[in-house]
């Protein structure tokens, strides 16, 4: 995807989520709900979750240097792995505190008052309109970056959602997605916790749903975890992938044998790709240089995403 399109993506969260996090602990402050205080918890977290993935996809457009011969692509992920660790698992941990105090101490129903134009409301409906603008604008971010998710799963013609989501590189759009996605499902629980509250005259409810929102916010950290774990490893293109440049290179004149062939992610629109590959041995040396750049062109064509191809050439062993 292009820098354009990831920044559009980021900023639309970011901008959702500022407004969402001041309605919330506007909501909060009213009505002392601990599911509206997770909720905050929730969109605080998510505004910082875009702040991180700004810095790292600007990180990712410094030119390579001598400390940093490939690049700075990896800086994407390791802020999205930032992301995870810190932001989600402590707000998680927050709204489960938070929400098993609450349980313990026995709680209290949501209160509070709200003045619009001389006519005074119960400030429950101010959280629950908060919740609905939360579904609705998060619903709208999720599906902007599920649009850029599966143009890219068109491009690299990948079966399914599925399968794009486990092995997409593009970490600032898969962060998105999936915190929009948890978004939407903690304002749902938000909104029926409070809404069994006051229905049925039991706080404890209302309490459980801060403890559901800081157990989705740990969950998430985790699973984002190690969606970024497998890329700040160094993760390869997939085997299907992988296979056809592999197919590519041995139909080409004059190659013999692929002894190896290896791909590496250094970001998420950039592959680097290492091949040791065994040449005709009556083929002179400007010929094998010839056969190697015109490889490289047609690996580039064949996959976008490669960056960097480095040959190796080797003589049929006898």
């Amino acid at each position: 995807m292009a820098d354009s399109e990831r920044l559009t993506v980021i900023l639309v969260a970011m901008a959702a989520n500022v407004g969402l996090a001041v309605a919330k602990f506007g909501a909060f402050l009213l009505t002392g709900s601990p599911s509206m205080l997770a909720e905050t918890y929730h969109s605080i977290s998510d505004t910082g979750n875009q702040v991180l993935l700004l810095i790292g996809t600007f990180y990712t457009r410094k030119q390579s240097d001598r400390r940093h011969p490939f690049g700075y692509g990896k800086a994407s992920f390791f802020y999205a792995f930032l992301v995870s660790v810190l932001l989600f698992g402590i707000a998680g941990w927050e709204s489960l505190s938070h929400g098993i105090d609450v349980l313990r101490a026995g709680g209290s129903l949501a209160g509070g008052s709200v003045t619009v134009r001389g006519l005074t409301l119960p400030a429950i409906y101010l959280a629950y309109f908060v919740l609905v603008l939360t579904l609705v604008f998060d619903g709208i971010s999720y599906w902007r970056a599920r649009v850029a998710l599966e143009a890219e799963t068109e491009v690299r013609g990948w079966r399914n959602f599925k399968e794009a989501f486990e092995k997409t590189s593009d970490t600032p759009v898969l962060a998105v997605l999936t915190e929009n996605a948890v978004a939407v499902a903690g304002a749902a629980i938000a909104l029926v916790a409070i809404s069994l509250s006051q229905l049925t005259g039991d706080p404890r409810f209302d309490a459980l749903g801060a403890v559901l929102i800081g157990l989705l916010l740990m969950g998430f950290a985790v699973a984002l975890g190690i969606e970024n774990k497998r890329l700040l490893l160094g993760e390869s293109l997939p085997a299907r992938h992988q296979d056809r440049l592999e197919e590519l290179v041995r139909e080409h004149d004059g190659v013999v044998e692929i002894e190896e062939l290896r791909t590496v992610y250094f970001g998420p629109d950039s592959v680097l790709v290492t091949a040791d590959i065994a040449f005709d041995p009556g083929l002179d040396t400007a010929t094998i240089d010839d056969r190697i750049t015109e490889i490289e062109a047609a690996l580039k064509t064949r996959e976008p995403l490669i960056e960097k191809v480095y040959i190796e050439p080797e003589l049929e062993r006898t």
